[in-house]
């Protein structure tokens, strides 16, 4: 198959749209955060988004995918992932009964041709998304957790957009994903992989930002106790714990208070409700030793 060149379809007309539009979907983005999304809109770059777990990395995908109409394409990383769970894999068993069926009729070379053949291709996420003729958004999500190796079956699909299957030749996408890669920053990514990205690194919300964020998920939650939940936040993130709070634990807490129906935060509903926030027996202690909301 003759390589193309991928078209890529701009989404967002300015920097100021993409803010507006990733807010409809709930996502508050900031001005950096914006103009990295317009930036790999227009260019047709993957943006690799770096930051702590629970910062917003994976959700920015999603409401990229929401605003835009696109699907949703997400390759999930680990240890172990292989090219067969990346990119694409055959049907051996499949094969294996269409082999069988026909060993008697054909000859060999008509068998091959015939079981190496889209029948019996089974598509991955990579190449499900370089498929796709629709809008697609492709996920690769905590790129770091994956085994080093994984990091060279990406770097044609980001260079080219293309994936190379001995049997069938070069697939290339005829309209460019937009491609996001995540990375809680567990191990160091290569140059190589960096280089064909923009990047944007997501911390904690501020203050301001973080009760918006609260707000526009919970709005029933009262002002005054979204204040008070977020400084109490904001001070736990900056105790030696074992994992700090994420901004989703921050709206589930805020969910959690609305459900108890407490319109305040004191000693005795943070030690009811810290398992909502904190997932280590030892981060819970300290909490609890060290906060004193009285």
């Amino acid at each position: 198959m003759d390589r193309a060149v991928p078209t890529t379809v701009p989404h967002f007309a300015d920097i100021e749209d993409a803010t507006a539009r990733l807010a409809e979907t709930g996502y508050l983005a900031d001005k950096a955060t914006a103009t990295a999304v317009f930036l790999a809109d227009r260019l047709g770059k993957p943006l690799l988004i770096e930051g702590p777990a629970g910062v917003g990395k994976t959700e920015l995908a999603r409401a990229v995918a929401q605003t835009t109409g696109s699907t949703l394409v997400r390759l999930q990383c680990y240890e172990g992932v292989d090219e067969a769970r990346a990119l694409y894999e055959w049907n051996h068993a499949k094969q294996i009964l269409r082999i069988q069926a026909t060993q008697s009729e054909s000859s060999w070379d008509a068998t091959k041709d015939d079981v190496f053949s889209e029948e019996f291709l089974l598509s991955r996420p990579l190449l499900t998304a370089i498929r796709n003729a629709d809008p697609t958004v492709l996920l690769i999500d905590e790129t770091d957790k994956a085994d080093v190796e994984i990091e060279g079956l990406l770097l044609e699909v980001l260079s080219d957009f293309a994936i190379t299957i001995p049997e069938l030749g070069t697939m290339t996408a005829t309209r460019r994903p937009f491609t996001v890669l995540t990375s809680n920053a567990t191990r160091e990514l290569s140059e190589a992989l960096k280089r064909r990205c923009l990047f944007l690194h997501l911390d904690f919300p501020d203050a301001d930002l973080e009760r918006r964020i609260l707000l526009s998920r919970v709005p029933e939650l009262p002002e005054a106790l979204a204040d008070q939940l977020v400084r109490v936040i904001r001070v736990l993130r900056g105790m030696q714990l074992k994992k700090v709070p994420s901004v989703s634990e921050t709206i589930d807490w805020g969910r959690t208070l609305l459900a108890l129906g407490l319109d305040t935060i004191d000693d005795d509903s943070v030690r009811q409700t810290l398992g909502v926030i904190l997932k280590h027996q030892s981060d819970q202690v300290r909490a609890a030793a060290e906060l004193r909301l009285n």
